[in-house]
């Protein structure tokens, strides 16, 4: 997908280097995005969002050598799921760096970690030089947004910018797989199908039953 002009992304960096809030169009829906590593700037977003902050958040990064920016391990097995369906709908949770903030991950010492296959947050990535958060752009448990004027009307007073520009296709979210426990996990089907994942790594577990996910 195309990205927003030059300078119009220049100045979405600017925000992110200042610390504020950027809305911008991904592959899947709207995500909203700050400087991963700033922890105060990652705060606003639950404020933005109205989102339970022992809920981790995602983020995007530019391609698969800035993994290990802020994970620790990149095992094998995520490597070939990378390789096979980055830049896309692919979430990757891997051991977290001692320098992602915590209220990224929650305490949880997982990072989630993603290549969209949209230029516009490829490019703030490449230009900020650091991570940005990748979560939706809208009030949590609100559905999620395909367009610039929805996200304004959601939250956009909550938030310094809103980029223009498509989404992609997809109409789920990212597949989340998990590498941080001692058997790969698939912790949410989205865009990619569970058995399109096991094609590459057959001993990954499936996601948590319905009665198991409420527990």
């Amino acid at each position: 997908m195309a990205a927003a002009s030059n300078a119009t992304l220049a100045g979405a960096v600017r925000v992110l280097r200042a610390g504020g809030t950027v809305a911008f169009p991904t592959d899947t829906f709207y995500g909203l995005g700050v400087d991963a590593l700033n922890a105060d700037a990652v705060k606003r977003v639950f404020n933005a969002k109205g989102r339970d902050e022992k809920r981790p958040l995602p983020l995007l990064i530019g391609g698969p050598d800035d993994a290990l920016k802020v994970a620790r391990q990149f095992p094998e097995n995520a490597r070939r799921l990378a390789e096979k369906f980055w830049p896309g709908p692919l979430t990757i949770v891997l051991p977290s760096r001692q320098e992602v903030p915590g209220e990224v991950t929650a305490g949880a010492g997982g990072v989630g970690v993603r290549v969209p296959d949209h230029e516009t947050p490829r490019l703030l990535v490449r230009m900020l030089g650091r991570p940005i958060t990748g979560t939706s752009a809208n009030k949590s448990g609100s559905p999620p947004h395909k367009d610039a004027a929805s996200v304004r009307a959601d939250i956009g007073a909550r938030v310094d910018m809103v980029l223009p520009g498509a989404c992609g296709p997809h109409e789920a979210p990212s597949t989340v797989v998990d590498f941080t426990g001692p058997l790969p996990r698939v912790v949410r089907v989205g865009a990619i199908s569970l058995s399109e994942v096991r094609k590459l790594v057959p001993e990954m577990v499936g996601p948590p039953a319905p009665q198991e996910a409420t527990r």
